[in-house]
Parts: structure tokens; sequence; C-alpha cells
């Protein structure tokens, strides 16, 4: 495979090889579960599920780690103002964290995605946070102070490697985290010592919790080692969140990721998400409207790499363009085979070739629009249909429930009895359930409506 990637940390589209031939290594930056999953979230999610379908359907063997963020300072805030039938609020936190843990995974299961190898939950790894925190002490690459341990930036040659920032760039352009005894405003937490009301962990340092950036950096070495293949995520996070993992994990003499890949920003009619600009769009609203499919070809109509705007005209248009192939899909599967086999080679390459090319999703659909114009239709959506799946579309259109089926059936008998009243209201009957009717010879096809 001639696969080739941005790597984030190079600046540069370069060959990717794995450390192990046929396996690929692949961490993911999860959700912070203090609210509901939003179209952002959407995005990243199906641009890495849609890239390891692609490196499975070219036999490898992905090992895929998305992490849950389930212990942080916007669940306790969310739990404050949320949950007040306790007055433990470690408890009320836990359940915060555990109801939007359930309702993210709902989302995500009707978006189509495939579950990860493994999904750990930060609180599942306090213990190697806490070692791997006492590791960088003993280096001198992180201090304790009155409310907290801190990993000591400037100790580290390499800081700013990914973002391509310079330590005073840095000041300029973004906020630093305030703290107790830091010895520079650049430098983070790794530790963060616990109020009395507020959940906490034992450590050598005081009661407390983690920072967020040392446990993707714990989890991701634990369950992939301390070297792996591809590290993922938004923009958003190569600085400060990835910038921070790969300190810390340098600092702990940690080779860390080999290729990060990240995918472009989601904006809404041209403006950042915000719930206090009005224009937070939940998933859940997103799937109310349109099929998982259709958020898909949505997101990788456009580079992975590339921002992307979400407005519901451009939704439409996404709705239409699926339509064009499912229509050409129902239409062409009925025809009768070409009497030689085409010659279909060259579209396939196309297309596999524009995945190979910094995952150029945008070509690679181009290439199944064009098999609709093919010469040999039958055989076309053949191929259309198996190389969509290798993209995640077309995974709930494997047949229809028994119900349905029944009554494809009883149109079958009354048109074969030439009853085209009762063919016409079985016809409408299933319209009404959602369904497209095709007529071919003494055969009904019905494929569910977009």
């Amino acid at each position: 495979m001639g696969l080739r990637l941005h790597n984030t940390l190079t600046g540069k589209v370069e060959p990717f090889e794995p450390l192990k031939p046929s396996e690929v290594s692949l961490y993911l930056c999860g959700i912070t579960v203090y609210d509901d999953c939003h179209v952002g979230h959407a995005r990243g999610a199906v641009v890495f599920d849609a890239f390891r379908r692609f490196l499975e359907s070219r036999k490898l063997r992905v090992t895929h780690i998305r992490n849950i963020t389930d212990v942080d300072d916007k669940i306790i805030d969310r739990a404050r103002k949320e949950d007040a039938s306790s007055g433990d609020l470690n408890a009320r936190t836990k359940r915060v964290a555990e109801k939007y843990t359930g309702r993210f995974q709902a989302d995500f299961k009707k978006l189509g995605l495939l579950p990860p190898t493994q999904e750990p939950k930060a609180t599942e790894f306090i213990p190697q946070m806490i070692a791997l925190i006492g590791d960088l002490i003993k280096r001198e690459m992180a201090y304790e102070t009155a409310d907290g341990v801190y990993f000591s930036v400037r100790k580290l040659s390499e800081y700013g490697r990914l973002s391509h920032q310079k330590p005073d760039q840095m000041l300029e352009n973004h906020r630093a985290e305030t703290g107790d005894g830091k010895k520079d405003s650049l430098d983070f937490a790794l530790w963060k010592k616990a109020k009395p009301d507020e959940p906490q962990w034992p450590s050598p340092w005081g009661a407390g919790r983690p920072g967020w950036h040392i446990e993707c950096t714990t989890m991701s070495t634990r369950l992939l080692g301390d070297q792996f293949d591809i590290h993922g995520g938004g923009q958003d996070l190569v600085f400060p969140h990835h910038e921070n993992e790969l300190a810390q994990a340098l600092g702990a003499k940690k080779p860390f990721a080999r290729t990060w890949m990240h995918n472009g920003l989601l904006t809404i009619n041209g403006q950042k998400m915000s719930k206090s600009l009005g224009n937070f769009v939940t998933l859940e609203e997103v799937l109310s409207k349109y099929p998982a499919d259709v958020v898909r070809l949505f997101f990788l109509s456009v580079h992975y790499h590339s921002p992307v705007d979400f407005t519901w005209e451009r939704m439409e248009e996404a709705k239409h363009s699926y339509g064009r192939l499912t229509a050409f899909l129902a239409h062409a599967e009925s025809k009768p085979a070409a009497t030689a086999a085409p010659d279909l080679s060259g579209p396939e390459k196309d297309f596999y070739e524009a995945l190979e090319d910094n995952f150029n999703t945008p070509r690679a659909l181009a290439c199944l629009h064009d098999l609709t114009r093919h010469p040999s239709p039958k055989e076309a959506a053949g191929l259309l249909r198996a190389l969509a799946k290798t993209l995640g579309f077309f995974q709930a259109d494997a047949g229809v429930d028994d119900a349905i089926q029944q009554l494809v059936d009883q149109r079958d008998q009354v048109r074969a009895k030439k009853d085209f009243a009762a063919s016409d209201r079985i016809r409408k009957e299933l319209n009404d359930l959602g369904y497209l009717v095709e007529d071919t010879a003494g055969k009904t096809v019905v494929r569910k409506k977009i």
C-alpha cells in the first residue's frame, strides 16, 4: 500500500509505514462527557471511522483506542448545576459522566461508527497516571506546588515541536493556566489538589485528580506502547492538548506517536459553534432529520484536513448527492448482467489511489459518482456498493424487516394476478412506511427513503 498522510509533526505529506507489518495502532482523543455530542464531535468521529475502515479493507489489523474523559472541571461544574439530588459532589459528578457517556455512545451507534478496540475511561487509569507523574518528578521535568504538580515546559527543548511554535509565541497567543506557585506561566497541571467537596484520589502529593493532558499520554502508552503509529484528533487540540501530551511523553523518554493526523474544524454558518451564540447543533438533532449515510457523505465530501462549514442547506445538498447514488443502485441492480464482464479495474484503482493520497475522500466520492455513468450499469453498481462500504456507507442496506418483506411478497402476488388496485394500495402503504417502490420484471424492489 502506498499510503501517504499529512503528519502535523513534520508539516509534510509523507509515506506511512506502520511499526509492525500488517498492523496499525491508532489513538484518538474522545469525548469529555459533560454535555450532548454536537456536529463538531461527529466530524472527527466519521473521518477516523472511515479511515479505519479503509485501512482494514487493505488487510491491515487496526487497534483503535478512543478514550472517555470522565473526570474534568467541566464535568464537575455540570454536576454542581444539573444534579442537586445528593450533597455528595463526587457521586453527582459520576452520575453526570455516566449519563452523557450513555448519550454519546447511543449517538455514535446511530451514526454507524465501528466500536473502538478499547474505550478506556480516565478514572480507570488514575494509578498509572500517578506513576507517570512520579517519573516526571524524578527526572526533574515536573515539580509540586501548593495546589498541584506542574510540568516544567522550558526544561524540554523540544516543546513546541508539534504546534511549530516557540514558547514566547505561545505566551502571546494563548491564555496560560493559572496556578499557585507555578515557576513559569507556560507550565501546565499534571495533578490538581482537590478542594474538600471535589472528586479526588489519594496520591503522594495529596488527594486530587489528574490534569487533562496526562490522561491521554497515560492511556495511549499503556494500551499501545511507548511508541505507536497514529495519534488523531481535531486541529483545535494541536495546542495545548496534543503539544502537552507529547511533552509529557518525551519528558518520560517515550517516543510516542510517529504520525499526528488532525481533521479540520467545523463552523456553523461561518461562525465558531457556541452555546452563547445560539448556534449549537447536537448530533441527535441532525440524525433526527437525516440518515447516518447522509451525515457521513456531508463530512467526507470535504478533505479531512480542511475546515467544513455546517449549514442546513449543505446538508440538503449532501442528501441529494446521496440520493443520486441510491437511485442509480435501485435502477442498475435490477438490470440484466452484461454479456461480457466489463473491465472495472480502472475505476477501482482510481478510488483506492485517491484514498492513499492523504485520504482524499472527495476524490474517492467523485469516483463513485463516475460509476453511475458507466455503460455496464449492473456491474458498476456492484463495484460502487463494495467501494462505498469501504468508507462505511450502506451499512443499514442489507435488507428489510419481516413485516416489510411480507408486504413486498403480497404485492408481487397481486401483481402476478393483475390485481392492480391491490398493487397500488400496497405501494401506498409501503410509501407511507418510508419506502420507495420500484417495479421490475415480476418483482417489487423497495429502498428506505432518505
